[in-house]
């Protein structure tokens, strides 16, 4: 493959993030309405939203994604980054985009002065698991969670 560039999407992104957006959620087994798909992303469009989103490209084409989103902590006084969505298309998987999209978002959070970035998989993300266990460290908690009315 091609240099893959990683940059912060664009207006003029939608397009070719939306498949990778519909892929991701038929990975997990989800499906989000439009209305919110449409609110995300007027949500990493806005400068004021903690939410950011990143693609990987070659030329036109978007083969991963990253959303994240800045929120604070009663345990620091900076800012945490939570790595909330990470998808790399089938067809691209194993050649370093996952790792670059990381990597991406790890200096950002630098950059922004942030002191920790996390994230969650599901305990089935044997793939994935393989490279978090190489460029991330696991923390040992078990995240709980009751969904609400």
């Amino acid at each position: 493959m091609p240099s893959v560039e990683i940059r912060p999407i664009e207006d003029k992104d939608f397009a070719i993030w939306l498949p990778l957006w519909k892929a991701y959620q038929r990975f997990y087994g989800v499906d989000i309405p439009e209305s919110i798909t449409l609110e995300t992303w007027a949500r990493f469009l806005d400068p004021i939203e903690p939410m950011h989103a990143a693609l990987a490209t070659v030329g036109e084409h978007a083969f991963g994604l990253a959303h994240t989103i800045y929120h604070r902590s009663t345990w620091t006084a900076s800012d945490y980054c939570y790595l909330q969505d990470l998808f790399v298309a089938p067809d691209a998987r194993g050649g370093g985009i996952g790792r670059a999209l990381i990597e991406h978002v790890y200096a950002e959070a630098r950059r922004r002065g942030v002191s920790r970035v996390h994230w969650l998989t599901h305990e089935t993300n044997h793939v994935g698991m393989r490279l978090y266990d190489t460029i991330g460290d696991r923390s040992g908690f078990v995240q709980y969670r009751r969904l609400l009315d």
